[in-house]
This record gives structure tokens, C-alpha cells and sequence, in this order.
């Protein structure tokens, strides 16, 4: 299997990048796939002459490719203006509008304040649910107070184990025991087998 990660992170180093990184270790300690990172500010003048000439460059072309053949995709922007960054969208509009098709895709973002969570929902999640791809219920963002907090990495393993389980063609499991007062779903098939078993 292969896992590509987009990051659109400008600086070096880069709170966007460091988010995908923890993300793709999270997700391929959970499978066996091949990991692939694109950072998209080395591609930015290829996307650029992408939209002007209608061809891509050789890193870009190798880069659409890559996400085009990827088995999962993991997809994390800064938050500019409230939303993606423009770098970010512009290389989804270079690429072919079905190579996402059905494809498991993690979304993520990093801010510097918590306001701007709700990228995930109202930019991210409308522009992969628009390229028909199949976005994992868990998205991840990070505020500058995040990095070190508690939270962030039970987000990243939940939303890791999402994408793991799509890509692997099953059902992910919660990583975590139910707590007292809360309700475990074991599915019925194992409910039937136990009782069969008891009989």
C-alpha cells in the first residue's frame, strides 16, 4: 500500500509539516504502507506554470501521480484567511478531477489559534467531499497552543486509525476502552457466536 502526504507548509521548519509527519507515523504504525510526503512550496512555481501553459513540470507531474496512485491521503494546509491556502488549492486544481475518486483522505490543518478549528468543516471537508473523495470522519487541527497539550495525540491516533482502517477496506476500531456509563457496540455476529459458545 501507498500513503501520500500533501503538506503545504511554507516555513522551514513548519508547524504543517510536522502535523503531517506525525500523522503519516501515526498512520503507517497501523499499516504497511509506503510513505510518501509532497511539499508543495517546492512545487509552487510548476503550479503556477501549470494554470498559464496547461502542462506540469516533471517534479509536479511526478507529484500528481503520486497522489493519483496513492491507496490513502493525508492532506494538511495552514489556515490563511479563515481557510486552505491558495498554494494548497491551486494544486488540487491542477490535478484531474476523478483521481480522487473513492480515495480515503485524512484532513488536517494548523493555526495559530483554536478560532479557526472550523476550517476543517466548512473549507476542507466541502472541497474533498467535492472531488468525491471519501474524507475520514476525524480531522485534525492544531493551534499553536496545542503542540505539547493533551488532546492532540489522541486526535492524531483516532483519525490515523480512520484512515488505516479505510485504506486496509475495514471498519476502524476506537483505540480505547469504553469508560463506566458508556455503551460498547459489539456486533452482532460476535454477540451470536458468545451465545452459541454458551450453549
Amino acid at each position: 500500500m501507498k500513503l501520500v502526504v500533501v503538506s503545504a507548509g511554507l516555513s522551514v521548519p513548519s508547524s504543517t509539516r510536522l502535523l503531517a509527519d506525525r500523522l503519516a507515523k501515526a498512520t503507517a504504525g497501523q499499516t504497511s504502507a509506503e510513505v510518501q510526503v509532497i511539499e508543495l512550496r517546492e512545487l509552487a512555481v510548476e503550479i503556477a506554470h501549470n494554470f498559464t501553459n496547461g502542462f506540469p513540470g516533471r517534479q509536479l507531474s511526478a507529484a500528481l501521480d503520486a497522489v493519483t496512485e496513492a491507496d490513502g491521503l493525508i492532506v494538511v494546509t495552514p489556515v490563511f484567511s479563515a481557510s486552505y491556502s491558495g498554494l494548497f488549492k491551486s494544486f488540487f486544481d491542477v490535478l484531474e478531477k476523478d483521481a480522487l475518486a473513492g480515495k480515503p483522505v485524512l484532513i488536517a490543518a494548523t493555526g495559530g489559534t483554536a478560532r479557526h478549528s472550523l476550517v476543517l468543516e466548512h473549507a476542507l471537508r466541502p472541497l474533498f467531499a467535492y472531488l468525491r473523495a471519501v474524507v475520514v470522519p476525524t480531522g485534525v487541527y492544531a493551534a499553536s497552543e496545542d503542540w505539547g497539550a493533551e488532546g492532540l495525540d489522541g486526535r492524531i491516533e483516532r483519525a490515523a486509525g480512520e484512515l488505516a482502517g479505510l485504506m486496509g477496506g475495514v471498519t476502524a476500531k476506537v483505540p480505547r476502552p469504553a469508560k463506566a456509563g458508556e455503551f460498547e457496540v459489539v456486533p452482532f455476529e460476535e454477540q451470536l457466536a458468545a451465545l452459541r459458545r454458551g450453549a
